[in-house]
């Protein structure tokens, strides 16, 4: 099993103390939060393109780097970092060969039954207002997706004035970096 592999090797990093090369309080040095895709392949890659060392930003992941309800958790953790840990720059940063680019929500459908969820649950879902394929639709164009996101972000209610908000697109094969939009 994977995370006993994972906890066997904690045992060993603790004992050695190799934590003390990562200790930094709970403020972002750059005062920057990243707002990025949970895709595998960002998870060195991004922070190495943009030269981002632990402690320098808050980071919040979801599939696709997407927002569509200005009060989500995403847009929630946002501003928690503005408001509470100082941070007065906000980058939404998505990336070229997205999984969620390619969702087929009738597929998605299909693999959740075929994995044990009940049909009558997800008719259930869909009778109390619940639309699956709303709720997991993902986009054909990322530049697109990132300024959606983007503007979310800055023309959020609570968003107060002076945070910068930027919306940029990584190449997760080769670590390149494209601004979709910035502010000055």
């Amino acid at each position: 099993m994977h995370l006993d592999e994972m906890l066997e090797f904690n045992k060993q990093f603790i004992a050695q103390k190799e934590y003390e090369a990562y200790q930094t309080d709970t403020y972002p040095n750059k005062r920057m939060v990243i707002f990025t895709c949970m895709d595998s392949r960002l998870i060195e890659l991004l922070n190495e393109a943009l030269n981002i060392k632990n402690g320098d930003v808050k980071m919040v992941k979801n599939a696709g780097a997407i927002i569509r309800d200005p009060f989500d958790s995403v847009m929630k953790s946002i501003l928690v970092a503005i408001y509470n840990l100082k941070a007065d720059e906000v980058v939404v940063i998505g990336h070229h060969d997205c999984g969620m680019s390619q969702v087929d929500t009738d597929s998605l459908s299909a693999n959740m039954i075929e994995r044990g969820v009940a049909q009558e649950t997800i008719e259930a879902l869909e009778h109390a207002g619940i639309n699956l394929s709303d709720e997991f639709k993902g986009f054909h164009n990322v530049e697109e997706s990132v300024a959606q996101s983007v503007d979310i972000i800055r023309n959020h209610p609570l968003l107060p004035d002076g945070i910068k908000v930027h919306g940029l697109v990584i190449d997760p094969g080769t670590g390149k970096v494209d601004v979709v939009t910035r502010e000055d």
